[in-house]
This record gives structure tokens, C-alpha cells and sequence, in this order.
């Protein structure tokens, strides 16, 4: 009787997933500029990524922020960043699905920056978020719905500011205001999200805790329903947390801060960062919920100057060169110790990539 009861049990409930992995800042400063040089003068970064490809293009759906406009040339590192074009074909190859464009440096090349970075994403067919040509451009993107396995997830992104620079045009830029979350937050639940993950440039640069105000703002968007706050911009990492939200009766998963995805940063809570996999399942209702959430520290193998590139590898890499070892071992033991104290529920992954 018991194993008819299981059986029965097994058939009803629901076996629909979805994994969706995120990535941190996306930079690129001076010295990758100079060892990305071609001959050509083009910028190669073909094997930035490569190592880790396998792991992000094995979810259903991977999401990065692109912490540079594509401006075109001259190219630029701190701190009026603008990138080559191939950076996005580098992110692109490795399995990036989305950039995120709404943060501090988005207007570091002004209002022609931002429309020039457009071009680009569109020209090569790169679903982005962040920043618009005008108003009417916005209307027509958002709310951005992607299908993830049958799952239907809303994707939202703001940023605190853009260090003090303007706009001059009518290009819109997404900050944060929580009139206008709570808006978007609406308007994708009424064309039918079932997740909505907020994607938020936020807090203290150089801060492996978050302040005041992120913890705010982070449940003001979690009562208002949503199931994912990813957050980026302290460029070191910040504790995540898989939490029961009792308003709403369901899960929610908060990253204050993934750190650098990659850069050329040089102190040790910058040298690498964070990815998350989340997991979407379904109950027994049929109801889309975040079942689970890991993480994977990642870090950056700088150029040693004679012809190679800069890395982002797992942190665990054997590709990290003798030099680099106990570096990036300060880096992990600072980063675990932050997860092991500040975590809910969200365990570190170190599965071999394949």
C-alpha cells in the first residue's frame, strides 16, 4: 500500500525546473585593454570566459552586468569605461543570455554612449535591460518576460546613480526609485510573471557586509512580491539568503552583492566574485517557486604581460598560475568566511565543471 501511495504521490507532483545562474560586474580596465590588443588594434577576449562556459551555458538561462558602455573607440578603462564590442561576443559565447545595463558607469561615454551600447546589443541580438532610447523605447521592452522552461520570469534593473554625470537627451536610464519598482513590479504580474528577479546596483563599494539602506530597500521590493533581489556594485562580494517570506507565503532569494564577475582589480576582496544557480520548481498546485539557491566563488587570472589574457576561472581552478595561488587564497578565505557567518540556506558550490 505504501509503495502505491508513493507512486501516486511521485505522479502528482510537479517536475518542472528551470536554473537561471548570475553573474557579477563585468569590467573592463586599463590592463585588460592592453593585453586584449590585436595587432589590428581590435580587442580579443576570446578565452576570458571559456573555462567557465560550461557551467553557465548549462542553465536554462544566465544573466550578467556589463558594467561598460559600448561606446566605440578610443577604448577606456577607469574611470570613464567604454569596451570593444567583442566583449559582449565573449559573454554571449560563454552562454550570457542578458546584460544589464543600469549602473554607475552606463554614462561614462554621455547620452551617445548609452544609444551606441543600444546599437550594439540590438545589432547582434542581445536581450538587455537597464537603458532606453526614450520613454516610448522603455514601454515597449518592459516588463521583459522571458519563457525559462516553461517558466515565465520578469527581469528588472536599476541602478543607484551614475557618479554625478546627466543626461542630456531623452535616453532613459532605470534608477532606483521605489515608486517606479513597485510600478514595473505591477505591471509584470499583470502580463503574467511568475517570477520577477530585481536586478539592483547598489551599496558600498569595498564593503563585505551590506549597509542600511540596501536592507531596506531589499524588503521593500521582497513585501512587494518578488522572488529575486540580485544585487552588484561593491565590486567585493556581499551574504545571500534563501528566505520563507511570510507576507506573500513563498521563497525569495537576496544577493547584496556578487563582486566581480571579472576586472583588474587588485586588493584581495576584489580579485574575483560570485555566480549563483537558482532553481525554479513547481508545487503540487502548480505555483513557480525558488526551490533552491548555490554559489560559486570565481576569480580573475590577470595577463602576465607576455602575450596571455586575463581569466575568469572557478576559484578552485588549477588554471590559477603558482603566483596567483596565495592571493587567491586570501580572496576565498575572506569570501567563505562572509557566506559560512551571513548565509541562509545558500551553500557553496564546487562540482567540477565539465
Amino acid at each position: 500500500m505504501f509503495k502505491i501511495l508513493l507512486a501516486i504521490l511521485s505522479w502528482m507532483l510537479p517536475t518542472d525546473s528551470a536554473e537561471i545562474v548570475f553573474a557579477g560586474d563585468a569590467m573592463q580596465h586599463q590592463r585588460q585593454i592592453d593585453a586584449a590588443k590585436q595587432a589590428d588594434g581590435s580587442l580579443n577576449y576570446d578565452t576570458y570566459f571559456e573555462t567557465l562556459a560550461p557551467y553557465i551555458s548549462s542553465a536554462d538561462f544566465a544573466v550578467v552586468n556589463l558594467e561598460t558602455p559600448l561606446g566605440g573607440a578610443p577604448y577606456s578603462g577607469y574611470p570613464m569605461f567604454c569596451a570593444h564590442d567583442n566583449y559582449v561576443d565573449a559573454l554571449t559565447n560563454s552562454g550570457f543570455d542578458l546584460m544589464l545595463s543600469a549602473n554607475n558607469h552606463i554614462l561614462d561615454r554621455r547620452d551617445k554612449g548609452v544609444r551606441r551600447t543600444i546599437k550594439v546589443f540590438e545589432d547582434k541580438g542581445v536581450p538587455y535591460l537597464g537603458v532606453y532610447r526614450n520613454q516610448a523605447h522603455r514601454d515597449s521592452i518592459l516588463p521583459m518576460i522571458h519563457d525559462i522552461n516553461g517558466f515565465k520570469v520578469a527581469f528588472l534593473n536599476y541602478t543607484y546613480g551614475t557618479n554625478g554625470i546627466t543626461k542630456t537627451s531623452d535616453i532613459v536610464i532605470d534608477y532606483i526609485d521605489r515608486d517606479l519598482i513597485a510600478a514595473d513590479v505591477a505591471k509584470a504580474r499583470k502580463k503574467g510573471a511568475e517570477i520577477i528577479a530585481v536586478c539592483i546596483h547598489w551599496g558600498d563599494e569595498y564593503k563585505l557586509l551590506p549597509n542600511a539602506g540596501q536592507k531596506k530597500l531589499a524588503k521593500y521590493i521582497a513585501d512587494l512580491g518578488v522572488e529575486l533581489i540580485i544585487g552588484s556594485h561593491p565590486h567585493v562580494i556581499q551574504p545571500m539568503e534563501l528566505s520563507f517570506n511570510e507576507k506573500h507565503r513563498q521563497n525569495y532569494f537576496l544577493v547584496y552583492s556578487l563582486g566581480n564577475f571579472i576586472s583588474a582589480m587588485r586588493t584581495t576582496d576584489t580579485r574575483g566574485g560570485a555566480m549563483v544557480r537558482v532553481v525554479l520548481a513547481r508545487d503540487i498546485f502548480q505555483k513557480a517557486y525558488v526551490r533552491s539557491a548555490s554559489y560559486r566563488l570565481v576569480f580573475t587570472q590577470p595577463s602576465n604581460g607576455r602575450g596571455d589574457n586575463f581569466k575568469c576561472l572557478p576559484a578552485e581552478s588549477q588554471e590559477i598560475s603558482q603566483d596567483m595561488r596565495p592571493k587567491r587564497n586570501a580572496f576565498v578565505k575572506n569570501a567563505v568566511g562572509i557566506f559560512d557567518k551571513h548565509n541562509k540556506s545558500v551553500p557553496r558550490d564546487t562540482t567540477t565543471i565539465r
